[in-house]
């Protein structure tokens, strides 16, 4: 979800120019006292000039030194340059250690380069000089966030909008919530910052992930399209949109989403992997792999994509290239019991039973009672010929969900190999009214099954 830091305007720090002057007991020439202006007022590199020639002449001093280093750093920050931004807000702090907005100028760099712990060292400065300085609070709420405490960040935020309420501040803890999976208070939040602003489009956005996650597609949609109103070039609302709209079934409409996002950025990952899965419900295998293998070149550790491009493999019957993808899967995530169960099914459909039945093993360990991996570990069992144990496993899924055609059809082909005509034929009964098409699947499996009824012994 997006976040958005505090306001910008108080990342810069002016003083009245006669006031500084006259605090610092300086006399200066009208040029300097331009520069000293265009360093506190202006931006860009002509700011960074005046900043740097008010800084090397040598007339000032004390805080108003510290002014124009902490101004030349927002400078640098703006321009990308975090090193020497983050160089010129020590400046500044050690000419005034008392600069409030310096701490937070640096924080804010320091978050900018995902140092989040010396961010939160910067804020903790700053709210301890000016305990109601609500930027630095919200900021430090940020850092929290982006370190995963979200108790911490929504701490922090409360603090923040209580001194000063603003729709920012709200959104983010708006997100700090969602993050805990409370998505109704989270609601309550981003409701709340689109009433302060209804213009925020980044808050309608997370509400519509939130109605999201909560199962509600719809008005997930109705949310995304009130962002895109106000901002037409909302790439991530667009996306996400598109993604809303392929759950309520809505292809159409989703790849019309996924084509205008990668208009805007045609090297979104994310767009291409959930384009190539549009096209890959629509059958268009060919036109889905080319989108997946866009998206991982680049980003050659997209998860997703892999998957989406092994489904599409498998559909075209290319099981080895379907088995790379998902070795590319379990190297980057060993822990991924998903990974190992539908390698473990691959490797089952053309028959590489031993390592088959060792992916099953470790799906079950990284996620006793799976019902998926038991399902799986069944079909290697009755491809080795081993009915007892496929009886066991399918039995075990049966009890998570006893409406699983492929478990309840299975067992009935390992009763069968057994001689329990009664119980096959019990269990092909039961499955095929659940799946018409169960036998023709277990067909393609490799796996033959038995005479229609199986003829039962007096």
């Amino acid at each position: 979800m997006a976040n958005d830091s505090g306001r910008t305007s108080s990342a810069r720090a002016a003083i009245a120019v006669a006031a500084a002057l006259f605090a610092s007991g300086l006399l200066v020439s009208p040029a300097q006292a331009d520069d000293w202006e265009s360093c506190a007022k202006g931006s860009g590199d002509a700011a960074i000039a005046a900043c740097t020639r008010t800084i090397d002449s040598g007339n000032y001093e004390g805080r108003v030194l510290a002014l124009a280093y902490s101004n030349r750093g927002v400078e640098w920050k703006n321009k990308g340059d975090l090193a020497r931004a983050i160089a010129d807000y020590d400046e500044a702090i050690k000419h005034d250690p008392e600069q409030s907005v310096a701490y937070n100028n640096r924080g804010i760099a320091y978050a900018a380069k995902a140092d989040y712990d010396a961010a939160i060292a910067s804020y903790d400065d700053a709210i301890r000089i000016n305990p109601k300085y609500a930027s630095a609070l919200n900021n430090r709420g940020l850092a929290h966030f982006n370190k995963g405490q979200h108790q911490r960040a929504i701490a922090d935020y409360d603090a923040s909008i209580q001194i000063e309420t603003d729709a920012v501040r709200l959104n983010n803890r708006g997100n700090a919530y969602a993050s805990r999976g409370q998505y109704d208070r989270a609601i309550q939040d981003f409701d709340e910052a689109v009433a302060t602003d209804s213009k925020y489009a980044i808050a309608y956005y997370n509400r519509g992930n939130a109605y999201y996650s909560k199962g509600d597609a719809e008005r997930a949609i109705q949310n995304y399209d009130r962002a895109l109103l106000i901002f037409p070039r909302y790439q991530d609302a667009l996306v996400n949109r598109g993604v809303a709209f392929e759950r309520m079934g809505d292809l159409d409409r989703a790849l019309v989403d996924y084509d205008a996002a990668l208009r805007l950025d045609q090297k979104d990952p994310v767009a291409l992997n959930n384009r190539g899965n549009v096209l890959l419900k629509r059958g268009q295998h060919e036109r889905a792999i080319a989108d997946y293998n866009a998206a991982l070149k680049l980003d050659d550790k997209y998860i997703g994509a892999y998957f989406s491009r092994a489904i599409a493999h498998e559909s075209r019957k290319q099981y080895d290239a379907a088995l790379a993808d998902y070795d590319q899967v379990t190297r980057l995530q060993p822990e991924n019991a998903v990974a190992w169960n539908s390698r473990c099914w691959t490797r089952a459909i053309v028959g590489q039973l031993p390592a088959a039945l060792s992916d099953c093993k470790e799906a079950l360990r990284l996620r006793p009672g799976y019902i998926n991996a038991l399902d799986s570990r069944g079909l290697v069992y009755l491809k080795l010929g081993q009915p007892d144990f496929a009886i066991a496993d399918y039995s075990l899924a049966l009890r998570v969900d006893p409406k699983k055609a492929s478990s309840l059809y299975g067992r009935g082909i390992a009763k069968h190999r057994k001689g329990d005509a009664a119980g096959a034929n019990a269990d092909f009964a039961a499955a095929r009214a659940i799946k018409a098409s169960v036998a023709a699947d277990f067909t393609r499996y490799g796996v033959e099954g038995a005479p229609e009824p199986v003829a039962q012994r007096d």
